[in-house]
């Protein structure tokens, strides 16, 4: 993964293996949204192993995640609101809102997949 001025390789490791196989261009946008939305954004999922999302997510072991295209980022408030603007701006294809509950448990999953048998995109969801 190639490292940007706001996002480094280890903030989007497998929390399983320590793989990373973020692919650049999601990373490059993803640096894009950054600069626009002007504050810190904390990544609390990047890449996931197969094993690890098929223990950790619906989706399975061939969810979002595992493509190196998906992110989950920790915010609330209006900032989430600016950020899902931005992701939409940025043709981010995928938006999941968790929006309920403590303000350190609320975040936005963003990807930037194409439409395929499975997932029609783009799509908005809630957790």
């Amino acid at each position: 993964m190639q490292e940007t001025v706001n996002f480094k390789e280890h903030e989007f490791r497998c929390s399983c293996c320590g793989n990373n196989e973020m692919k650049d261009v999601f990373i490059e946008k993803l640096q894009l949204i950054r600069d626009e939305f002007g504050k810190s954004m904390r990544i609390t999922s990047g890449y996931r192993c197969k094993g690890y999302n098929d223990i950790v997510s619906s989706t399975g072991p061939n969810g979002p995640h595992t493509t190196g295209r998906a992110a989950d980022i920790l915010v609330s408030g209006s900032d989430m609101h600016e950020l899902i603007r931005l992701a939409f701006k940025h043709n981010m294809t995928g938006i999941g809102i968790k929006g309920t509950g403590p303000h350190a448990t609320r975040y936005i999953h963003i990807d930037d997949l194409l439409s395929d048998d499975k997932r029609l995109r783009p799509t908005v969801w809630s957790y």
